[in-house]
């Protein structure tokens, strides 16, 4: 019963990941016959490629700011419209309907909103005086990278409170009845109750926000294809890069690997850092 399941599985899973993984130890444009290099690729990537070392760096600066920024946003919003009311209803539609966009649209749109000349942002801030912020957003190497960072949480926390909502909604309300008799403030609530609580899914926010920052290939290269001077570029883009436009799929292949390694090993911290044991309360 189980055979059509696997067979589907390891003709569009397995099987691609094993070649991938064969082809990271081969130098191939893709064209001619493979040429096995052994762990060269890998070698050149951990001590000579420092292009690559920068990429990296940007895809850490840019996962941190959404993971921090996306979670804190979420569960902010998820706690202030966990009540069915009609106006948090609406909102919930509101706050969810950039999830349903493509990373396309999203990246177009904020790329409309950052435009130096005419867009939303500049014009805004020219209006009430603050021209000196007026800037070139993703034509600036210094601000690229955070203000794709900024179009990736707004693309994406609608989602996440969501996530937010249903774990928030399983606090049973006996406790913040106790507290309030208790006389505890919101704040105290807050800590004692609903954050020890919202572990297990802020634990699946984290790493479910971390992954979708490795692999923001879309919303990056519709709007600065990975410029200015490599300041926006991410792992994903570079091997998109590496593989078509340097035809080095060898190599690609190679920072794949790196790729799948990278993220494995931050959400397994991730999942430590968050782990809750409830057989200690």
């Amino acid at each position: 019963m189980a055979l059509p399941a696997v067979a589907i599985y390891s003709f569009l899973y397995l099987y691609p990941a094993i070649s991938n993984l064969l082809y990271s130890t081969q130098r191939w444009d893709g064209v001619t016959k493979a040429q096995f290099v052994g762990l060269h690729n890998f070698k050149y990537l951990a001590t000579s490629d420092d292009l690559f070392h920068k990429i990296v760096a940007n895809n850490f600066r840019f996962s941190f700011v959404v993971v921090i920024l996306q979670t804190l946003f979420s569960l902010m919003f998820a706690i202030f419209l966990l009540k069915n009311t009609k106006a948090n209803i609406f909102l919930r539609t509101l706050f969810f309907f950039p999830t349903i966009l493509s990373s396309v649209s999203v990246g177009l749109i904020w790329t409309f909103l950052y435009n130096p000349n005419f867009g939303f942002i500049n014009a805004s801030l020219k209006a009430i005086g603050l021209n000196k912020l007026a800037l070139n957003w993703l034509s600036d190497g210094r601000y690229s990278l955070y203000s794709i960072a900024i179009a990736q949480i707004w693309f994406h926390t609608g989602q996440m409170i969501v996530i937010y909502l249903a774990g928030l909604q399983q606090i049973p309300a006996e406790l913040y009845e106790a507290a309030d008799v208790d006389g505890a403030t919101r704040w105290q609530q807050f800590r004692n109750i609903t954050w020890p609580m919202a572990l297990p899914t802020t634990a699946v926010v984290v790493a479910y926000t971390t992954i979708q920052t490795f692999r923001a290939f879309d919303l990056v290269y519709a709007m600065t294809q990975g410029g200015p001077m490599n300041s926006s570029d991410l792992i994903v883009t570079s091997i998109y890069n590496m593989a078509f436009g340097a035809y080095k799929f060898g190599y690609a292949s190679a920072e794949s690997v790196v790729l799948v390694v990278v993220v494995l090993v931050i959400t397994w911290i991730q999942r430590r850092t968050l782990r809750v044991d409830y057989g200690s309360r």
